[in-house]
């Protein structure tokens, strides 16, 4: 990377804390893209340059989270696709990552309260499945609804476990105690998916 990317990237970093802080105090409805310049001492085309959409803020890792299970199953080629997004999981789960919604109470409550936020979240949920279907049609083009289906099966289970994540986070449940959760979640949620999927 560059000087000049990692420049960029420290500043795009730098205003999405500053917004995130800003969001979680007042509200994200609440807060304007003009506060969040304010706050972080840049311009308000600055925040405009590197964040298109005010969710965005939020949500600065979303292609790092949309990708995520797409890009598991491309690094592993010799391996089923479920095997790969199941250990990708729980290796995932070993680091309490963001690609299962690991957060704070305040990020979560955040998030809940505006509907703008649920919104984009779903929004990057359907992306997510769109770009594992397409992962996966890439190994199988001439199976193009397994790939759909498939597609939908694994990236719902991710869903379902990030949901459980923030709901165990809302009730205050202890890491270590959430984590085995999830875990043992994610095992039966696999599990069922493993007689149809297990090969594909």
């Amino acid at each position: 990377m560059s000087l000049r990317e990692q420049k960029k990237l420290e500043t795009r970093q730098a205003i999405s804390s500053v917004a995130t802080r800003l969001f979680i105090r007042h509200g994200f409805d609440q807060v304007t893209i003009a506060d969040v310049a304010e706050a972080a001492r840049v311009a308000k085309m600055t925040v405009t340059n590197h964040f298109s959409r005010k969710e965005d803020l939020v949500f600065d890792i979303r292609n790092d989270f949309v990708d995520w299970p797409a890009n598991l199953v491309r690094a592993a080629p010799e391996i089923p696709a479920l095997v790969a997004v199941r250990d990708g999981c729980f290796a995932e789960l070993d680091k309490a990552g963001p690609m299962l919604g690991f957060a704070d109470v305040s990020f979560v409550r955040m998030v809940r309260q505006s509907e703008r936020l649920t919104s984009a979240l779903r929004d990057m949920h359907v992306d997510r499945e769109i770009q594992l279907a397409a992962a996966l049609y890439d190994r199988h083009p001439d199976r193009d609804l397994l790939a759909r289906t498939a597609g939908a099966h694994l990236t719902s289970v991710l869903r379902l476990l990030l949901a459980d994540v923030w709901q165990l986070t809302w009730q205050d449940v202890k890491r270590d105690e959430l984590v085995k959760q999830i875990r043992d979640s994610a095992a039966v949620a696999f599990g069922q998916l493993e007689p149809a999927l297990g090969d594909f």
